[in-house]
């Protein structure tokens, strides 16, 4: 990857590992856009979004993605979304709705992507690094356990069943599976590691690894 041209970097992860909090640091410290699920609901959402919606006033209007990156400098900060409009999508059409303005926001600029099966989104992408953030179990759980003050069999639980969900959808456009490590250039194990560290990680790659 190239760091002195646009980059997206991809943090796919497991639930309760932190990758999203690695993702958010990492993208602070390289300066870039950080996009996450809360980002491209609340998107969607003010905006009206779907494909073809955004391929209407991609055409209509240059600033569209100006107005675009101004209201995401609202959300990025944000701990609810925003529910300025109703857009109820199937799951076909959102994942190509997410998949657009993913791609879009890349090509205006360099960008952190947490989730949203960023590495098939940008499998492609000219200039890109995909990530995989993982832990084992006991450290999952302990971490959501403290997050979202539940038991431990609580957590589990949520474990088990967004583990499934996500390889559900996974399984749905693609034939592969997130677990599988030739989707990423690096896979990092946050049970020795803080999220800090594990941002850290991934520059020096980048520094490294940068031609």
């Amino acid at each position: 990857m190239k760091r002195n041209e646009k980059f997206v970097i991809t943090i796919n992860r497991e639930v309760g590992s932190g990758g999203r909090t690695v993702g958010r640091i990492l993208a602070e410290k390289l300066g870039v856009k950080y996009c996450d699920k809360a980002v491209i609901e609340g998107l969607t959402k003010k905006f009206g979004l779907s494909p073809e919606r955004i391929e209407e006033i991609k055409a209509q209007k240059k600033s569209w993605w100006n107005d675009i990156n101004n209201y995401y400098q609202t959300l990025v900060n944000s701990t609810s979304l925003p529910m300025d409009a109703e857009v109820r999508l199937d799951n076909a059409t959102m994942f190509e709705t997410e998949k657009r303005i993913l791609q879009e926001l890349a090509t205006q600029s360099s960008c952190v992507v947490a989730g949203r099966t960023g590495f098939m989104v940008f499998r492609e992408w000219p200039n890109h690094l995909n990530v995989f953030i993982q832990a084992s179990l006991e450290h999952r759980i302990k971490r959501i356990m403290n997050r979202k003050n539940v038991t431990m069999e609580q957590a589990r639980d949520i474990i088990a069943k967004m583990d499934a969900t996500r390889e559900v959808y996974i399984k749905k456009y693609e034939d592969t599976t997130r677990y599988d490590t030739r989707n990423y250039q690096l896979v990092i194990s946050m049970d020795d590691l803080t999220e800090n560290d594990a941002a850290e990680i991934i520059i020096d790659y980048v520094n490294r690894t940068s031609k």
